[in-house]
């Protein structure tokens, strides 16, 4: 995933408001510049039915070096459906905790479940997300709304807090990303 200049974003965000809109013309962009007919991704096959999704995010520094893990998993076949981790630049454990979301929600997107339980060891996002608190902070709105905008093309969502412990997979893998982050960072000034 390529991470936009925030002034870039910016001004996509204000000539395309609907993510799908903007995600479109960036592609045809990127289909144009590499002089392809068609730059296709594999779409994995619809399970339907209801979902399970784990995120975390976590910032080593607050901002410092951050990373962002998923796990979609599907409980009636009890195994996971995709695991996804990446590491963010340097930001804020909340920006980190908002963008983990909203991967797990375009991943979630391509499996079309019915019903989509999102679990997440940050009370503040869940809260905010359902309402219960204010989004304060100018620099999560845009992420509130793209999360909001991602649910909406969902069925039915549902945001829950669960204890840190319950969210071990999502947390391993935001873990073992920054220790590679800070690996390699190592080496590079050896």
């Amino acid at each position: 995933m390529v991470r936009l200049p925030a002034a870039l974003e910016r001004k996509l965000q204000e000539m395309f408001p609907r993510i799908r809109e903007r995600e479109r013309f960036i592609a045809r962009i990127l289909e144009e510049a590499l002089g392809q007919a068609s730059v296709t991704e594999e779409r994995p096959e619809a399970v339907g039915g209801t979902l399970h999704l784990f995120t975390d995010g976590g910032s080593r520094g607050n901002p410092g070096q951050a990373a962002i893990g998923c796990v979609l998993e599907d409980p009636i076949a009890g195994k996971v459906l995709r695991e996804y981790r990446e590491h963010i630049g340097v930001e804020t454990n909340n920006v980190a905790e908002y963008r983990a979301l909203i991967e797990g929600l375009k991943i979630a997107l391509q499996y079309r479940p019915n019903r989509l339980i999102c679990h997440m060891d940050s009370e503040l996002v869940v809260r905010q997300i359902n309402g219960q608190y204010q989004v304060r902070m100018p620099t999560l709105q845009p992420l509130v709304e793209e999360v909001q905008e991602l649910a909406a093309q969902l069925g039915s969502v549902s945001f829950v807090h669960i204890p840190r412990a319950d969210n071990h997979r999502a947390d391993a893998l935001v873990n073992t990303e920054l220790d590679e982050v800070t690996s390699a960072s190592h080496v590079r000034r050896s």
